[in-house]
């Protein structure tokens, strides 16, 4: 069972900003002091422009007016982590700080570092994170609320804040007061901010993080890239084996893979394929001819005439093929898989049954396997 967002001892409230940093409060008004049970983040990250950058940090968070301080004062929040070091400014090619996203170069960017944003706060299982995209631009809001269905996990939430009018179209307004205070709207009416309400609106989204394979969670990954696995992870399962390349081609993603596991691999796609059942795994302490046989038989098939080490595979299995090899193998096998494809690996692992007594077998369509040659990459650029 997962525990709900607010009873987690880390808890981080992230938005995105433009021209109007009064979404930071209004939000965290939303969360902390209108909202039950209350969330009240332990940390506050914005990600904004060059320009909404100086601006959060004018408005938020100076000596005067310093709305944040003043709103986390009257209301008596706790200590909340968040100074001019969680204000993230977009870069650019040359490492300065955009000032607004104008051209496709700077979208790419923008989509790359908010993603990176979110896989790095998504890292801690110990922590809860709020996402909010009421401010910036609209890319910025699209990129980030996707950012979070890739990597977003059961504790994670995401809203738009609402506020009432004419509130919502002042420069003045940060959030609802205990004490009357008289600003002055767009249209130069007086309103008394005591008044205003500002509500949280949800926004349900669907959890994409499963389908992500590990190098992508520890980062470095594109937006693209990481949108790219969510869909392979999403696709109908496909299976492609290259003897003499030695490599296969799982869910879209090319695997190299060593003799033995490969020729493992083979044995049981060629089952599959032939329509043959399931097989027990050899006796732990009583190697089995027919095992090494069946085995030997794709071995060859890989190794094509080069003697000296298929001699050398066919000498270990002279006696037959016992439990210790074929466990090991099948080990190997599958954490290069799950390696490359991480929690998409499942349809494509020799499965065991999952019960006693253990058969195994290829669990993927007949229709989804096939054997033949996979293109590299130097005949893919020239086929480009």
């Amino acid at each position: 069972m997962h525990k709900a967002p607010h009873h987690y001892n880390k808890r981080i409230l992230l938005a995105v900003t433009g021209l109007s940093p009064q979404v930071v409060t209004e939000t965290l008004y939303a969360l902390a002091v209108s909202r039950e049970p209350a969330f009240i983040p332990t940390q506050i990250h914005l990600l904004t422009t060059a320009e909404g950058k100086h601006r959060a940090e004018l408005a938020l968070l100076s000596e005067d007016p310093g709305w944040f301080h003043r709103l986390r004062q009257e209301y008596e929040l706790p200590p909340i982590d968040f100074d001019a070091n969680h204000i993230h400014a977009i870069e650019d090619a040359k490492g300065g700080t955009l000032e607004d996203i104008r051209t496709p170069e700077d979208n790419i960017r923008l989509a790359d570092q908010i993603t990176e944003r979110v896989r790095e706060l998504t890292a801690d299982d110990e922590t809860a994170l709020h996402v909010s995209i009421a401010g910036g631009r609209k890319t910025m809001g699209f990129y980030l609320g996707y950012a979070l269905s890739l990597f977003g996990r059961p504790q994670d939430r995401l809203s738009h804040v609402l506020v009432s009018e004419p509130y919502e179209s002042s420069w003045d307004f940060f959030y609802p007061t205990r004490r009357s205070r008289v600003i002055t709207t767009r249209d130069n009416k007086l309103v008394d901010t005591r008044d205003a309400r500002v509500e949280l609106a949800e926004i349900p989204f669907v959890r994409l993080r499963m389908g992500l394979d590990q190098r992508l969670k520890e980062g470095g990954a594109s937006f693209s890239e990481a949108v790219a696995a969510a869909q392979r992870a999403l696709q109908p399962p496909e299976l492609v084996i290259d003897l003499q390349g030695q490599r296969v081609r799982a869910g879209g993603i090319d695997i190299d893979l060593p003799p033995r596991e490969l020729a493992l691999y083979a044995l049981f796609a060629r089952r599959l394929l032939d329509d043959k059942p399931p097989l027990p795994a050899p006796p732990k302490e009583a190697p089995d001819k027919e095992w090494a046989e069946r085995f030997l038989a794709q071995y060859r098939a890989i190794r094509d005439g080069q003697a000296d080490d298929t001699d050398r595979t066919e000498d270990a299995l002279a006696p037959g093929m016992d439990g210790d090899y074929f466990s090991n193998t099948k080990s190997k096998l599958h954490k290069r898989l799950r390696e490359s494809l991480g929690s998409a690996a499942g349809p494509y692992l020799i499965d065991d049954g999952n019960h006693r007594p253990r058969l195994y077998r290829m669990n993927l369509p007949r229709e989804a396997v096939r054997f033949g040659k996979l293109a590299t990459s130097a005949e893919n650029e020239g086929a480009e």
